[in-house]
């Protein structure tokens, strides 16, 4: 009998949850057990809260993150909301203990502020007001503390984030990933797709991706989301019916794919900078430009600098790159175009056959 694999929770979904206990608190004088959480695909999850308590005039709700099947350094970390009435009829929100500032550009999040991305931010902000009653506001803390201690094991030092770990999700929810899982939950979205009459099909790493691909006009039964197993989805695309493929992704993965890296991964594959590098090496820029380069803290940052020397068709040729080293995989006879986007949704890079196969889904 095949397992089946339990789903998670982020760690935004985790401080929501607290939020809201907090503020229901604050509100209506109840403890809470349990509360549920608006995702932002637009279903909810309900989330077990460990504890509730007033301290003075600020409440207190604690819950604890459950990476379900997929568990990661966060799993079973605590993350504790404090809440605070104000009268200003607005929600601001602060990182506490264990959650880390940003100190270098390119992330989502400005300098200087907690490492609370946009999705959980918005996510803590309704779960408060759903609770607030007019004319009030409030102040929240997102602490996690033991977030230190472990962040030492993510992505964060590298990416200058200090003094913890950060508040993430663009779902919601943790969906496991491990090989096992991947082969139950990723694949069946490929015969599917084809059942419904989709021969051409767009590839995309997860959430941002199949909302990205919504916003460029492709149809959602189209799009497969792959996880980080870009290269065993290929493999799975070559051994069914299917004569066009798009892979659409931000470009931080999709520059990995162009040096042949297909399980993007962090901890199986990087030289995101590297790859860049080389490839403006070879299309003549200047020594002041690579070393640049070589030391930006994130893609994002890079695509501004490229800019600025006039060099931004570096990533059509990336992009074309991406779709060479993933026909030379599939050694079949498919179309493949690629595209590049940036965090706000800005297409960076692009080649011609990727335009081919959208003009076939718009002929569709």
């Amino acid at each position: 009998m095949k397992k089946s694999f339990q789903e998670g929770y982020s760690t935004g979904s985790c401080a929501a949850a607290a939020a809201r206990a907090a503020a229901h608190l604050l509100m209506h004088k109840e403890y809470l057990q349990a509360v549920e959480v608006e995702l932002p695909e637009g279903d909810s999850i309900i989330i077990p809260i460990k504890c509730v308590s007033m301290q003075g005039s600020t409440a207190i709700a604690e819950t604890v993150k459950d990476g379900g099947d997929d568990p990661d350094v966060t799993h079973g970390l605590s993350v504790i909301a404090a809440v605070e009435l104000t009268t200003t009829s607005q929600v601001i929100i602060e990182g506490g203990q264990g959650v880390g500032r940003v100190t270098k550009p390119g992330l989502a999040v400005p300098m200087g502020k907690a490492a609370i991305n946009p999705v959980p931010h918005r996510m803590i902000t309704a779960a408060v007001k759903r609770e607030l009653e007019a004319g009030y506001g409030a102040r929240v803390t997102i602490s996690v503390p033991e977030g230190e201690k472990v962040a030492h094991k993510t992505m964060n030092p590298r990416l200058g984030i200090s003094g913890g770990i950060s508040i993430l999700g663009t779902t919601g929810r943790v969906r496991p990933m491990s090989r096992e899982a991947y082969l139950q939950a990723l694949i069946p979205q490929l015969d599917q797709a084809l059942a419904l009459g989709h021969s051409t099909l767009v590839l995309v790493p997860g959430a941002l991706g199949t909302r990205r691909a919504g916003e460029l006009g492709l149809p959602a039964e189209a799009v497969i989301q792959c996880s980080n197993f870009f290269g065993d989805m290929l493999d799975e695309c070559g051994e069914r019916r299917i004569d066009g493929i798009l892979l659409l992704g931000h470009l931080g993965k999709m520059i990995k794919l162009a040096g042949g890296n297909f399980n993007t991964h962090s901890r199986v594959s990087d030289a995101r900078r590297e790859i860049l590098t080389a490839h403006l090496a070879l299309a003549g820029a200047d020594r002041d430009l690579l070393r640049a380069i070589m030391q930006v803290n994130t893609m994002e940052e890079s695509v501004d600098i490229v800019k600025e020397h006039g060099m931004e068709e570096v990533f059509n040729y990336l992009a074309l790159q991406c779709s060479i080293k993933a026909r030379q995989r599939l050694a079949a006879d498919i179309k493949i175009g690629s595209i590049f986007y940036r965090m706000d949704g800005s297409i960076v890079g692009y080649d011609q056959e990727s335009l081919e196969i959208r003009r076939r889904f718009t002929c569709q």
